[in-house]
């Protein structure tokens, strides 16, 4: 074959997928990063313009079932004639999803806009499709990767959100490209991601790059996320932020989880399973290189705590307690549910991690939310740029290298037995790891505990008899139903053996 008839019939079979993914070639554009951020930039000086929410009659109405009838193609999957490691399919929108996304494919430096087209999906019998439908958008998109490629590991999937699987293949939380004035007395602000741009990979890379245009009423974005599905699954983000507006408190790597109840906390646990939670706690590696653990909490009303820092090295929202038997619960794999870590790429400066806990009465609302709020504020006019990588899977990148708290429980104080038990509440923790592993159990550990108000009683450590845990426990005296902020590590002659363990109790 020629080398001009070798042209032409690559360039024909480029056409045809092209036409067989509803991608039309004739509506390619150049694009770069310089262009997007410049478009970021050019959308903040201009006031904010609301995307359209209205959906066509037939779809505007879809109850959850209906719309989880509606299934794309897998052949219509992009990039699925190429035969390489990845796929992506889109989301239709209906039911919470009804803002319409862009999605367009970057090949050779130039974005081809992927159109809708009811061919696209299929649809469940109780919808009445019109014949012909108008270019609706897609609601996001999700990507499968060799072998298994329709399984999803990974997908982005209204407003700013995003999620993501490890080795267990199982969702859990979520993360978003930004938080706007969360847990304020008013109405948050749930900006979008108004456009995706995905790059077409390489036959033999399971590496995605996805770019996308962020817009709200007080700032837009540019975003690059450079993803690669695995046991753990790593997301390099790049975010250049444009305020629109002063903002008075922004989130960055806002992650969002649910927890209802735990060992911890039985508040809201009258239900047959022992626990119900995405996530069981918060943990902190911080600039100082102090590692803290902060068990998560279903509270009785909004909860806001700020732990300050300066240029923290990481964060994240984990699931530690991953036995089935705690869970009991062989559909929901609450034991499978992955962890999310962020790590930041460069030095954020001061600010705050910040935890927001809200009441809920069952698992089918997150209720936790937490990110890094700059110190500096966003005003109109900046330029602010934040660069982050994302882990999600069993266990965090990074542990501490001392003993991790591995659970944390909370009863009747005194001693069990007692005629008249105590009014205080005992609270009993244990740990692993670090140089416990190899303590003697004749070593002399020591209970390092304050607390905002109360009297502590009775701290004790001690060996556990499996052989490999330590527990501590103390009792807490307090009279008041304000809230009691405590503070514990264990620490033996040659210095400190644990994390740093925080808690936020309210006495009932």
């Amino acid at each position: 074959m020629t080398t001009c008839l070798k042209f032409r019939w690559s360039l024909t079979c480029f056409l045809l997928f092209l036409v067989k993914s509803g991608i039309g070639a004739e509506e390619a554009q150049r694009f770069d990063l310089a262009w997007l951020r410049a478009e970021a930039k050019s959308m903040a000086a201009k006031p904010y313009v609301e995307p359209p929410a209205k959906l066509p009659e037939w779809m505007n109405s879809l109850d959850y079932d209906a719309y989880q009838s509606i299934k794309y193609r897998k052949e219509k999957s992009l990039w699925r004639d190429r035969e390489g490691q990845l796929e992506a399919r889109l989301f239709h929108l209906g039911l919470f999803f009804r803002k319409p996304v862009g999605i367009s494919e970057v090949y050779d430096g130039k974005a081809y806009p992927v159109h809708y087209s009811k061919d696209l999906f299929t649809y469940g019998p109780r919808l009445k499709v019109p014949t012909k439908a108008e270019d609706l958008g897609f609601a996001g998109f999700r990507v499968g990767v060799a072998p298994d490629r329709d399984a999803d590991m990974f997908a982005f999937l209204g407003a700013s959100y995003f999620r993501a699987v490890g080795s267990s293949k199982q969702y859990g939380l979520s993360a978003r490209g930004l938080a706007v004035d969360t847990a304020l007395p008013r109405a948050e602000e749930f900006p979008d991601f108004r456009h995706f741009w995905l790059e077409r990979p390489d036959l033999s890379s399971k590496t995605l790059t996805a770019h996308a245009l962020l817009d709200s009423p007080s700032v837009t974005g540019a975003y690059t996320f450079v993803i690669t599905p695995g046991a753990v699954t790593v997301m390099d983000v790049d975010a250049v932020l444009f305020p629109r507006k002063s903002i008075e408190r922004v989130g960055i790597a806002a992650l969002t989880s649910m927890f209802q109840c735990g060992e911890n906390d039985r508040r809201a646990a009258d239900d047959w399973r022992p626990e119900i939670h995405d996530s069981d706690g918060l943990s902190l590696w911080s600039g100082n290189g102090e590692w803290i653990w902060r068990p998560l909490l279903n509270p009785t009303k909004l909860r806001f705590n700020s732990f300050l820092d300066e240029n923290p090295k990481g964060f994240g929202l984990l699931q530690r307690d991953q036995l089935f038997d705690h869970y009991l619960d062989d559909g929901a794999m609450y034991h499978k549910r992955p962890s999310l870590w962020v790590e930041p790429l460069d030095a954020w400066g001061k600010g705050q991690v910040q935890l927001v806990e809200i009441p809920t009465p069952d698992e089918t609302f997150d209720n936790i939310v937490a990110f890094w709020n700059p110190a500096e504020p966003f005003a109109p006019g900046q330029e602010r740029r934040f660069r982050y990588r994302l882990h999600w899977g069993a266990k965090p990148p990074l542990q501490s290298p001392m003993a991790r708290v591995v659970s944390t429980r909370i009863g009747s104080g005194g001693v069990p037995g007692e005629k008249v038990r105590s009014s205080a509440r005992k609270f009993v923790l244990d740990f692993k790891g670090g140089r416990f592993e190899n303590l003697p159990w004749e070593t002399k550990v020591e209970p390092v505990i304050t607390a905002s108000r109360g009297e502590i009683l009775q701290p004790a450590a001690r060996p556990v008899v499996d052989g490999d845990t330590w527990r501590c426990n103390f009792d807490l005296r307090v009279e008041g139903s304000d809230p009691v902020d405590l503070r514990l590590f264990l620490k033996d002659s040659k210095g400190a053996l644990t994390e740093t363990w925080i808690y936020q109790y309210s006495p009932q």
